[in-house]
């Protein structure tokens, strides 16, 4: 696997927004989007063999776990091992995607938080994966301004989104800005600071 990172922080979004989490970062990513925080993980990389990410892991033994990117869904085949690994160990596990990979053959093994791009970011989703989303998986838009504000909305009324929905600001955005057209237009989604950004860890 070519992995960016492992690392031990807070859960800085999503639904288990402030548990203390092991963070597996795999490197590439098929996206360039305008907020991407993590640059350094869209190419390059380590290449570590499966023996060696687990060992690494089972040093920490999390009871949870979330792997991030980039995008790791582009290394599926080696991802499903690893995923089927913590699963055997009862670990809780948490993929985040940017919604432009079929994700549904590791649902069995882990949540996933979908992104859903909005037009500030200059990339797209593949929207038709919505329909993928199950009640315990989460979909998160990452939106700058009102403009990202009605895209989403629109999103949300033309799918079916069987998931907890989140709004997660640009970090330095106008907060008020997207808390009020949430409140105006009663928007059944929750709103979520980036938590690991605002008390500074990784």
């Amino acid at each position: 696997m070519q992995i960016a990172d492992i690392f031990v922080s807070l859960q800085g979004e999503g639904k288990n927004q402030g548990r203390p989490c092991l963070f597996i970062r795999l490197a590439g990513c098929n996206l360039d989007c305008s907020w991407c925080d993590t640059k350094e993980s869209r190419s390059g990389g380590i290449s570590m063999s499966m023996d060696t990410v687990l060992e690494q892991i089972w040093r920490v033994n999390p009871t949870y776990v979330c792997i991030t990117g980039g995008e790791p869904l582009l290394q599926a085949d080696a991802l499903e091992l690893l995923l089927a690994s913590l699963h055997r160990r009862g670990t809780e596990i948490d993929i985040e995607t940017n919604g432009t990979i079929d994700f549904s053959p590791l649902q069995k093994y882990a949540s996933v938080c979908m992104d859903v791009k909005c037009p500030s970011s200059g990339v797209q989703s593949d929207l038709g994966l919505l329909g993928k989303i199950r009640p315990d998986d989460t979909v998160k838009f990452v939106v700058k301004d009102e403009n990202d504000c009605r895209y989403a909305q629109g999103v949300i009324a033309s799918h079916r989104i069987a998931g907890e929905i989140f709004f997660s600001p640009v970090f330095g955005a106008d907060y008020q800005v997207i808390s009020k057209f949430i409140l105006t237009n009663n928007l059944p989604v929750r709103m979520q600071v980036q938590l690991h950004k605002v008390i500074g860890v990784k």
